[in-house]
């Protein structure tokens, strides 16, 4: 039964975890019903214990009667009666205590705490939630900033290509104009005195006045709306004040005209205000200039932050004066502030600001993919955590109304039949299958997470590897199954042995591991290139069986593309094709034809090495059931996930017909590509007027296999006493593009390093375990036929095979079998087994298992080694 963590996953996280907080806030709503009821039991038992203890006091007060007749048997009768109805109204508060006692209060307490357990996972889910949406936005902003610098820059390039065209116009490229000489006079520059009021003072003394006045006059910062604040600012009474203290004025008049001084030679400005007058009013500040400090020799006290100067006339230094405040970023858009590179041409420019929003865009993308890890690790443990909560909820239900009935059956046996039902009722409840009504009814998703990754604008893909399209990480790769993968299995393979036991080895792709774990690996590899053994050491085998499932699930698409889904659901709906085994396999077989070579070849990769785990490691049914249920969100999902694919098991049945028919299948779709590839490499035939040409040479794509057997064979007849005719030339007829044994040995060669035709007319046989020996050279096509299953194929079959010197190499390194055999060299190429239980031989497109010497994980008693080598040579395309 799944759980909450593979069960309420979205697309936009939100989603799901509504629903799921939306059931489990009904289940608040549900404790408190439960509640109530306990609640108001007790205060009816109080109030029905009290109307019958008020029973006795009315009959009291009734004279005579029974109180006067003491020996009688109705008397006595009385009494009992009085007395049980005494006994009742104290059985009845005694229940209703013991309903506060054990049911109430406790059960009350319990509720508040799980109200609380919930409404913090959710407050703290949803803040995550909203800060990775905002930084999702972010990242769409300055993708788009970066797009639009970049055109920028591409629009100025083809400008500057189509600048200067016309010769007559454009000068040419040695001509320069070279500056005219200078003859520049070093003069002395001579200090000249200050007038300061109605003083001559030389610079030394100038110096000492201004660096005391620093010093010792009250320095602050002024706030000027919209413009920001300034700063090393006094106002104008505190300067007339140390005036009149220090320098020996003798009224204020004078003082403000020392003041005013100050001003005209560029030690103080006014702020705030227009003009340049100087006054003596604590409401008018005035700011020292930087040329005060640079002659007294007193450090300036400049803003940590960003600051701006404002634009002033020529010739004046008041824009070096320092300004705090946003307003900088708005002066910073409109360009008034001056450059910080003033020798920076507009090309320079633009290309430094699109390489800044690379960056910017960059960082972001890396900012948003750590949130959201974060965010997953967060909704996977909240997840199995509330999942926890729930299941405590349901048994605590049980719990609170075992005790509830407990209460009334201990104190009247009298209500027995009441507490029975009640106890049928609590029998019934069953919290393992609410929670698993619950799943099913009201579940959003399994964990399938979106990557958000950074899209180069030159569509590069070399800094990431994980969430990138397989096609384009196979080819950034040159390799036709990606190196993750290769890399993954591999290690995988060569680390199986050192765990103890069959089952352990099971076990890996079956335990499971906590997803920080794998985020934390899937970090030291996400950068786009081939991954170290040295970083799988760090972590245990499951974690690495758990990163290649986690890359399977990243992928933009599953591996079996979700564009045939639909198909995958009709073959396993379909009677015919669900009934009869063998019309399954060849419709799976057409089907998966039509997905990319690098789906293929992965797809191929992965079932080779699972078929061997379980072949090895002698797997029961329940172990290969719970594989493929591990693996089906892995290798097909649908396109888009609803509530009837969630409940359908097509990927399941998809995976188990892949490990149960494994060879069948992809020795098809290695027949069709071989097929196709020979026909593309045979050559044009002079003759092709009077020949007919092999259903390879006509079409590129692979052939659907016939299900008319007597067909098949009239036709293998026919083609066999064609080429026997033309080996004996007892018919006269054109030369037929296959080889003949007399010119096996010809020098000429059709080499082909690179494919021209489509995708689906080559294969890679990227088969890591398959093992191509090559058999002794066949001098003829000999009427005598070996015996076959239906899906192998006879050597007959094509008429474009090449010639005995030909060499065909397929895209990844590997020689199709079919030349192998035609070839009869003496040593074929080999790609060892990843567990070394079998392997196989091609003899004329057409495996024949041969017995293997390795029977296990390769331990010292049978020889084998512990390891495998995934053989997958560049991509030329």
């Amino acid at each position: 039964m799944p759980g909450f963590a593979d069960s309420f996953w979205s697309s936009d996280y939100a989603a799901g975890l509504g629903v799921l907080f939306g059931k489990l806030q009904q289940g608040v709503v549900e404790n408190r019903q439960v509640l109530t009821i306990a609640r108001l039991r007790a205060e009816a038992e109080e109030v029905y214990g009290q109307r019958l203890a008020d029973i006795i006091p009315a009959v009291d007060k009734i004279q005579g009667g029974f109180g006067k007749d003491d020996g009688a048997s109705t008397r006595k009768a009385y009494d009992g009666v009085r007395t049980e109805m005494e006994d009742a109204s104290k059985n009845h508060k005694k229940i209703a205590q013991n309903i506060r006692d054990l049911v109430v209060n406790p059960f009350s307490r319990w509720c508040e705490a799980h109200e609380s357990r919930i409404q913090e996972s959710q407050d703290e889910l949803q803040s995550k939630i909203k800060a990775h949406d905002k930084q999702q936005e972010a990242v769409k902003k300055l993708r788009t900033n970066y797009f639009n610098k970049c055109r920028l820059v591409e629009d100025l390039e083809e400008e500057n290509k189509l600048a200067f065209q016309d010769p007559e116009m454009s000068p040419t490229p040695k001509q320069s104009i070279l500056p005219i000489p200078e003859i520049k006079v070093h003069e002395e520059e001579e200090e000249e005195d200050y007038e300061i009021g109605d003083e001559v003072y030389q610079p030394e003394q100038v110096k000492k006045i201004l660096a005391h006045m620093l010093t010792n006059i009250k320095m602050g910062e002024t706030k000027v709306p919209i413009l920001g604040t300034y700063l090393n600012t006094s106002s104008g009474a505190d300067i007339v004040d140390y005036l009149q203290r220090n320098m020996g004025t003798t009224s204020v008049s004078y003082a403000e005209r020392i003041g005013q001084d100050l001003v005209t030679l560029g030690f103080l400005r006014l702020i705030g205000n227009v003009g340049s007058t100087f006054a003596n009013s604590s409401k008018m500040f005035y700011q020292w200039r930087p040329k005060a400090f640079q002659l007294s020799g007193v450090p300036e006290k400049k803003p940590l932050g960003r600051t701006f100067s404002l634009p002033t006339s020529a010739g004046s230094d008041a824009g070096d004066s320092q300004v705090v405040g946003a307003v900088s970023e708005v002066l910073s858009g409109w360009g008034v502030l001056p450059n910080s590179r003033p020798n920076e041409t507009p090309s320079e420019r633009m290309r430094r600001e699109a390489r800044e929003a690379d960056d910017r865009y960059k960082a972001g993308v890396r900012k948003l993919d750590e949130m959201r890890c974060n965010l997953e690790e967060s909704i996977y443990l909240h997840l199995k955590f509330l999942e926890r909560c729930e299941l405590d909820r349901l048994k605590a239900i049980k719990t609170v109304i075992l005790d509830f009935s407990g209460t009334i059956s201990n104190v009247i046996p009298s209500l027995q039949s009441t507490v029975d039902k009640m106890m049928l009722f609590q029998e019934t409840v069953q919290p393992v299958g609410d929670l698993r009504y619950l799943l099913e009814n009201y579940r959003t998703g399994s964990f399938a997470p979106k990557v958000v990754v950074y899209e180069n604008y030159y569509n590069k893909v070399d800094e990431q590897t994980f969430g990138v399209d397989l096609e384009a990480r196979a080819r950034a790769d040159k390799k036709r199954v990606p190196v993750i993968v290769t890399s993954l299995l591999t290690y995988l393979d060569h680390h199986y042995p050192d765990l103890e036991g069959d089952e352990a080895r099971r076990g890996v792709w079956l335990v499971e591991v906590p997803l920080a774990q794998t985020h934390k690996l899937r970090n030291k590899l996400n950068d786009g290139k081939p991954p170290s053994m040295d970083v799988f050491a760090e972590f245990d085998i499951p974690a690495v069986a758990s990163l290649l499932k986690l890359y399977l699930l990243e992928l933009p698409d599953s591996l079996v593309s979700s564009h045939v889904y639909e198909i995958i659901r009709t073959i396993y709906t379909t009677p015919a094709t669900e009934s009869t085994e063998e019309a399954r396999i060849s419709v799976l077989q057409q089907t998966l034809s039509q997905l990319r070579l690098t789906n293929i070849a992965t797809l191929d990769a992965c079932m080779n090495h699972f078929t061997r785990l379980i072949e090895l490691t002698t797997a029961d049914e329940d172990y290969v059931s719970k594989l493929a249920t591990a693996l089906a969100p892995c290798i097909l999902r649908p396109r888009t996930e609803t509530s009837l694919t969630m409940e359908e098991k097509h990927s399941y049945r998809l995976i188990r017909d892949l490990f149960a028919h494994k060879d069948a299948i992809f020795s098809e779709l290695k027949r069709m590509s071989t097929l196709a590839h020979s026909a593309s490499v045979s050559g044009p035939n002079p003759n092709a007027a009077r020949d007919t040409p092999s259903p390879a040479a006509q079409s590129n794509r692979p052939r659907a296999i016939s299900t008319d057997e007597s067909n098949r064979k009239a036709h293998m007849e026919e083609r066999t006493r064609a080429l026997l005719e033309k080996a004996t030339g007892s018919r006269s007829r054109a030369t037929s593009p296959a080889p003949s044994p007399r010119n096996a040995t010809s020098t000429s060669t059709h080499r082909r390093d690179r494919s021209i035709g489509g995708p689906e007319t080559r294969f890679p046989i990227a088969s890591p375990t398959a093992q191509h020996e090559a058999r002794g050279n066949r001098q003829s096509f000999g009427p005598v036929l070996p015996k076959r299953a239906s899906l192998d194929v006879p050597p007959e079959v094509s008429l474009g095979l090449p010639q005995a010197s030909d060499r065909i190499e397929p895209t990844n390194g590997v020689e199709v079998p079919a030349v192998a055999a035609v070839r009869g060299e003496g040593e074929g190429v080999e790609k060892r087994n990843s567990l070394g239980r079998s392997s196989a031989r091609f003899v004329g497109g057409r495996r024949v298992p041969v017995p293997s010497a390795n029977t296990g994980y390769g331990g010292p008693q049978d020889g084998g080694h512990g390891g495998v080598t995934l053989v997958d040579a560049p991509m030329d395309d």
